[in-house]
């Protein structure tokens, strides 16, 4: 076998990259993943069903597997009371092993990733923070990934520390901000975090997660603009929400009273991401993925927009007929009727909810990195400290 064209090599050449979805809402969905800490430990506990995603996203057209290693350091393991019975390094090296297998059974790369962590919301120095990312960085040189990924910063400075680190290993980087046209946490505006994320060495920039594709495709929109406009270089990427989320603010889809577990009223159709996908790609961004509430259909209908682009449909195509044309073998002649473009493209779906809104109030406590409410603990959180949340969600309602 001829060795596999890396990240840069595919995006040089002006290459469509497709990322995969979002792991720890699909996993949680799926009961390997606890909702609330987030973290990553059913890499080294439930392999099978890591495997098993993993493929489906290969299935659906994904160019990357990313390793299940968000929220996978060590501070982040073990925040408020959270156990585990593997350490950090044997979930990253069993996430590594997942995503190498399966992309090694198609033509994907695998990309190391990390995440912000407490240590930095709980104002720890730099070189405590950086020395978490290492011990991560460690592993993935280890396993010889094929790029690395720093992912969901909503402080650039951290990301800033993640890319310096990240590049220590030789391998390319990206670095994605989980932030909206506002800018960061701290007001830094788009175009400015992008500027910082390549002077620290970021081959690829861009935005994942906290909003809906529309908002992050206008948010890496503003970062290219930024780049360009300081005499840089880079490359772009977009891996948002599968959520519709208009009535966020700065702080994104957390601070929505959905959040996390009613957030399903607000997914988008594969129709939708079709169109996400072509909006990206015309916008300039060519590494094209998603994040929570992506799905491995919501992939597949990326990979067959942009069938144009990159000359094939991914395998997973073969049990579905482009815009709907499947419906075409149905039994009923009204839904018959629906099997063409046109159908899909005007629909306006209901909800079937008709004593909801179409928009949420989103909380906005308005706390960031330094405030006491975001100083974390190894310990458990207290009910004492849970009655003074409660209490304080009650008078802000």
């Amino acid at each position: 076998m001829a060795p596999k064209k890396g990240i840069l090599e595919r995006l040089d050449a002006g290459e469509v990259v497709i990322g995969d979805g979002g792991f720890v809402f699909a996993l949680e969905k799926r009961g390997y993943v606890k909702a609330g800490p987030w973290t990553p430990e059913a890499a080294a506990e439930y392999p099978e069903a890591v495997r098993q995603l993993h493929r489906e996203f290969l299935r659906a057209g994904s160019n990357v597997m990313q390793t299940f290693t968000f929220y996978a350091s060590d501070d982040k393991l073990e925040n408020r009371g959270n156990t585990q019975r593997f350490t950090g390094e044997q979930i990253n090296e069993a996430a590594c092993d997942l995503a190498r297998e399966v992309a090694d059974e198609g033509d994907a790369l695998v990309a190391g990733g990390v995440s912000q962590t407490p240590s930095y919301l709980s104002c720890k120095s730099e070189e405590d923070v950086k020395a978490i990312f290492k011990k991560q960085i460690d592993v993935f040189v280890k396993k010889n990934v094929d790029f690395l990924i720093a992912e969901y910063f909503e402080h650039v400075e951290e990301a800033e520390w993640a890319v310096q680190v990240l590049k220590t290993s030789g391998k390319p980087v990206a670095a994605t901000l989980c932030i909206g046209p506002e800018g960061d946490l701290n007001g830094v505006s788009p175009g400015d975090c992008a500027v910082k994320l390549v002077k620290a060495g970021a081959n690829i920039v861009g935005i994942n997660c906290h909003f809906d594709p529309e908002t992050c495709v206008k948010t890496v929109k503003l970062m290219k603009e930024g780049v360009e406009k300081a005499g840089l270089k880079a490359h772009y990427m977009s891996q948002p929400l599968g959520y519709h989320t208009p009535d966020c603010n700065r702080q994104g889809f957390i601070d929505l009273p959905e959040f996390p577990f009613a957030l399903e009223p607000r997914i988008l159709t594969r129709w939708e991401m079709q169109k996400y996908a072509r909006e990206a790609y015309n916008a300039g961004i060519r590494y094209i993925g998603g994040c929570c509430g992506f799905e491995p259909y919501h992939i597949r209908a990326v990979s067959e927009e942009l069938e144009p682009e990159r000359g094939f449909l991914p395998a997973g195509s073969e049990k579905h007929g482009k815009w709907g044309t499947g419906l075409e073998l149905h039994t009923k002649p009204w839904v018959r009727a629906r099997a063409r473009r046109e159908y899909w493209e005007k629909l306006q779906p209901a909800s079937g909810r008709p004593f909801c809104p179409s928009m949420s109030k989103p909380d906005s406590w308005g706390v960031t990195k330094g405030h006491a409410d975001l100083m974390q603990q190894k310990e458990a959180t207290s009910k004492e400290q849970l009655k003074v949340l409660f209490d304080k969600a009650t008078q802000n309602a």
